[in-house]
């Protein structure tokens, strides 16, 4: 009972903490281009920051929808190695399994993996998956709906808040994991080597797409060290 009770106290934290974010992403998305009704369903549909953020980032910088959405499926792929993690811990059958592969993010599954026993897990995945996809969504709305009354938000310097908050997502994932932290952080040079100097020369969505697969080799070697 006291290692589910803190596993949803962790989930609960994560889940206020991260989805506040959601400001942030609903201010982007409308710098982008996008309107309030396309930030809010995307957010419900999408539901993977990194990936939302990438994706009106690409349509911002002026490249296309499919361009926009390749990098952020590729970006979103690891969730389906998340869910492999998961699945027998998680356990779940039928029209149930659908819900939670869609809540399958960073944050759920370190809160989950966080735990001691299948009943913690458990509690820590839902905790933090119910807490964080209303509040992002919320939040998201209430980004995109003020940004939008202000007007233009680049006179006040909201395109930067896509790139900020899209690194702040990115540098925890470069100090968290101690025995594979130096590949992390090789993948991540290497990644911002590719997309600078793919930038100058190829349409905006393209650099995000070669950057991302930067982190196949790592993954490959990995694999085969296993």
């Amino acid at each position: 009972m006291d290692g589910r009770r803190a596993a949803v106290r962790d989930g609960l934290g994560v889940g206020v903490a991260v989805g506040v974010s959601g400001l942030a992403f609903g201010a982007a998305a409308i710098t982008a281009g996008l309107s309030v009704a396309q930030t809010a369903v995307l957010s419900l549909l999408a539901f993977t920051g990194a990936s939302q953020f990438a994706l009106v980032g690409v349509v911002g910088g002026g490249g296309g929808l499919a361009a926009g959405t390749l990098g952020a499926v590729l970006l979103g792929g690891r969730n389906a190695l998340y869910g492999l993690r998961l699945a027998s811990a998680l356990d779940v059958r039928g029209w149930r399994r659908l819900l939670t592969a869609h809540v399958v993010i960073d944050e759920t599954t370190a809160v989950a993996t966080a735990q001691q026993g299948r009943a913690a897990i458990r509690a820590g995945f839902y905790s933090a998956a119910v807490t964080l996809y209303v509040t992002w969504n919320l939040t998201t709305l209430l980004g995109a709906a003020g940004a939008a009354r202000l007007g233009d938000p680049e006179r006040l310097g909201l395109d930067v808040i896509g790139p900020a908050v899209f690194l702040a997502l990115l540098w925890p994932r470069l100090t968290s994991a101690p025995d594979g932290v130096r590949a992390q952080r090789w993948v991540a040079v290497a990644a911002m080597a590719v997309a600078v100097a793919a930038t100058p020369v190829l349409p905006p969505g393209v650099p995000v797409m070669l950057a991302a697969a930067t982190a196949l080799p790592a993954l490959l070697s990995r694999k085969a060290a296993r």
